[in-house]
């Protein structure tokens, strides 16, 4: 497992220190803990901005993958509405989890309980070339096909 240094700021200081560092829950894991920053009830249907209560600085070269937690998905229908939500190497900003009820109740998120998780993923830097034909595109079994092609 490759590892960068993340630095995390605590937006509101003193007034968050309540709230545990995004750490992982297991070693294993592979995303870390995303706390909420706020209480809130999302009606079913209903989307939000949640607050962690963190901004971070993510070395150049890497990616935030905000992802739902599966629990809160299965048991309660909550989700990352933009799963996965990207956080770029440049934001600097508070991160925020999109959260949306696809649940049949409402769901109330209390402060500091647990509601996605990061994680710290290398990202290529890509350099696009355009050619003037699909043919110019290296060929594959698969081709254009796509959407179910495979069936199901």
């Amino acid at each position: 497992m490759s590892e960068c240094e993340v630095r995390v700021f605590r937006v509101r200081g003193d007034a968050d220190r309540d709230l545990p560092l995004p750490r992982r829950a297991t070693p294993g894991s592979a995303g870390l803990d995303l706390c909420s920053a706020s209480d809130l009830t999302l009606a079913p249907g209903e989307r939000a901005a949640v607050p962690t209560g963190f901004a971070l600085a993510i070395p150049p070269g890497f990616e935030g993958q905000v992802r739902p937690r599966s629990g809160l998905a299965l048991h309660s229908g909550v989700t990352v509405a933009n799963a996965p939500g990207t956080i770029d190497s440049d934001y600097r900003g508070e991160l925020c989890v999109i959260l949306a009820n696809l649940g049949g109740a409402p769901f109330r998120v209390k402060r500091g309980e647990r509601i996605a998780q990061l994680v710290i993923a290398a990202v290529a830097e890509a350099s696009l070339k355009e050619v003037s034909a699909a043919s110019d595109l290296s060929p594959t079994e698969r081709g254009a096909g796509g959407f179910g092609h495979t069936g199901r």
